[in-house]
């Protein structure tokens, strides 16, 4: 992979260099949950809801969709990489962090910089993306053992994964980092802009009075 020099696990190294993320899962072609949105950290591999039970022994990442770029949570990637220093967003109560580098459409620019890619960054963060952060402590020699966790394999049974992981109508606020213990795949991933309630009950008719004979 371009801008690796070092050793990289192979699982980090094949999750930052994907791009069949969201694309229809041509073994389960007539599914409507055909979407590739779940990466099996032990076989390096995107998959699809479908895919998910041949793979049940292993460990796994949703990977979600955030403006338009490929995003995970913090509270889930935490427990394979440190992810402190890179700017998080905060969606429907998760923060999450971009894998990679984005096209930067704008001229303005703050003082502060991502260390890699010169992107405008918050003051608090150093770097813009996961990547980035990879990138610049193996261009500084640093290496990035001491960033890497554990975490154990759970089972995970086919009905925790879920289909719905594009994220609309973001959130622009931003947040720090955060940890945890476990990596799992439950919880919808759709996000509800700040300030608007979202019912998934349809609202009622007038009522009308039925007509007398």
């Amino acid at each position: 992979m371009v801008g690796f020099s070092s050793y990289v696990p192979n699982w980090l190294e094949a999750i930052l260099g994907e791009k069949d993320f969201f694309s229809p899962c041509t073994v389960h072609e007539s599914s409507k949950r055909n979407e590739k949105n779940i990466f099996c950290l032990d076989c390096c591999l995107c998959i699809c809801p479908q895919c998910a039970y041949h793979h049940r022994r292993h460990r796994f990442l949703q990977i979600r969709r955030y403006m338009y770029h490929d995003v995970v949570r913090v509270e889930e990637f935490e427990k394979l990489i440190n992810c402190s220093a890179v700017q998080s967003y905060t969606t429907n109560s998760h923060k999450v962090v971009f894998l990679n580098e984005r096209p930067q459409t704008s001229n303005y620019r703050t003082p502060n910089l991502c260390r890699y890619c010169d992107r405008s960054l918050p003051e608090q963060y150093i770097y813009c993306c996961i990547s980035c952060k990879v990138k610049e402590l193996l261009r500084r020699g640093v290496g990035i053992a001491r960033e890497l966790r554990e975490c154990d394999i759970m089972p995970i049974d086919e009905g925790q994964f879920t289909s719905d992981s594009i994220l609309e109508s973001p959130d622009l606020s931003s947040g720090s980092s955060g940890g945890g213990n476990a990596v799992n795949l439950h919880d919808k991933a759709v996000l509800v802009p700040v300030g608007m309630e979202v019912s998934s009950r349809r609202k009622k008719g007038v009522p009308v009075r039925a007509p007398l004979f």
